[in-house]
């Protein structure tokens, strides 16, 4: 029996793609947007001193993520904080293709509800160039993660790549895709210029 592909990719390669070229009136299919990796970072600043702590991040991100992270080290040396260059002070994990997907489900469905006194995800981290960035405080909202071997609380900054040019076709993709949004902010919308006074 072949395998069934990831849930979310499915959904929108079915439902979300003729919405969006419906929504914004895309003529080619190549112009409508995707998702093409997520980026988790995970910054360990007390590695520094305590090496052992970064073995226990790189584990859980391995668990999170299903794949191996790429450990980050330092590209200056800053004497304030007792930083050489080269130490390991990091580490991220790049996903692409049905791990991505299927991580997004699993954030979307599971690790959002999760999240302490939640009140939907801020729509103004997009970075101009239609990426999506947020910051999680705690590893726990990961149900991959066991409470009892959890050693140190720390965050994560994901980082959500896709193909669109403008930061309201993101907005839209990720927002049919599932994302949580707040619904007090304004969402994203394309900027149109204004007509002048003496016009």
């Amino acid at each position: 029996m072949p395998v069934a592909g990831p849930r979310l990719k499915t959904f929108y390669e079915n439902t979300v793609r003729a919405k969006l070229a419906a929504q914004f009136g895309f003529t080619n299919p190549h112009q409508i947007p995707t998702l093409t990796k997520i980026v988790i970072n995970c910054g360990v600043g007390e590695a520094v001193k305590q090496p052992k702590l970064l073995d226990v991040v790189v584990e859980e991100l391995a668990l999170i993520s299903g794949q191996k992270p790429v450990r980050r080290k330092a590209k200056k040396s800053v004497a304030n904080f007792g930083l050489r260059e080269g130490q390991e002070i990091g580490a991220s994990v790049t996903m692409r293709g049905a791990r991505m997907w299927e991580f997004l489900d699993r954030f979307v469905t599971v690790a959002c509800p999760r999240i302490r006194d939640f009140r939907g995800l801020g729509t103004k981290s997009f970075d101009g160039r239609g990426n999506y960035t947020l910051g999680i405080k705690e590893q726990m909202i990961f149900p991959e993660i066991n409470y009892d071997m959890v050693e140190q609380i720390h965050g994560m900054d994901i980082t959500f790549v896709t193909t669109a040019d403008k930061d309201a076709h993101a907005f839209a993709l990720l927002h049919q895709l599932g994302m949580p949004f707040r619904g007090d902010d304004k969402p994203v919308t394309p900027k149109v210029a204004q007509p002048s006074a003496a016009a």
